[in-house]
């Protein structure tokens, strides 16, 4: 079985992962824009049994385009957000694709907020679901 391990910048907050994910996607929200300070979000999401979480994390959470809520997990010491829960989706957890700092980590398979994206970012080759 594949075990992978996300962390924050200074490693104080690791998220372990067990299995695959079972979604990996892309968002072009303007809220993900502001929480990453990139163009887009990668997330992979995992069912909440198959992940542990080793540290200290601070919650905040917003209210989504649809009215729902969404709360993200960051490391109190250096801010990086490594993970996340959805209010609608509560056996699942998100966690940013960017924390397991890994190159051969699985591409996304889908992408929301299309509308948003800017028009210079190129999607994966691949067969991308593409919602907005």
């Amino acid at each position: 079985m594949t075990h992978r391990e996300a962390a924050c910048s200074c490693g104080q907050l690791v998220v372990r992962c067990e299995g695959e994910p079972i979604r990996i996607g892309m968002c072009h929200c303007l809220a993900c824009q502001r929480r990453t300070g990139s163009v887009f979000g990668v997330q992979a999401r995992f069912h909440r049994d198959r992940i542990s979480v080793e540290g200290e994390s601070t919650a905040w959470t917003r209210t989504g385009d649809d009215g729902g809520h969404i709360t993200y997990r960051f490391c109190p010491a250096c801010g990086s957000t490594v993970f996340w829960t959805i209010e609608e989706e509560p056996d699942l957890i998100g966690v940013a694709v960017g924390a397991f700092a890994d190159p051969t980590f699985p591409p996304p398979l889908y992408t929301v907020y299309e509308s948003r994206r800017h028009p210079w970012t190129a999607m994966p080759g691949h067969n991308v679901e593409r919602w907005d």
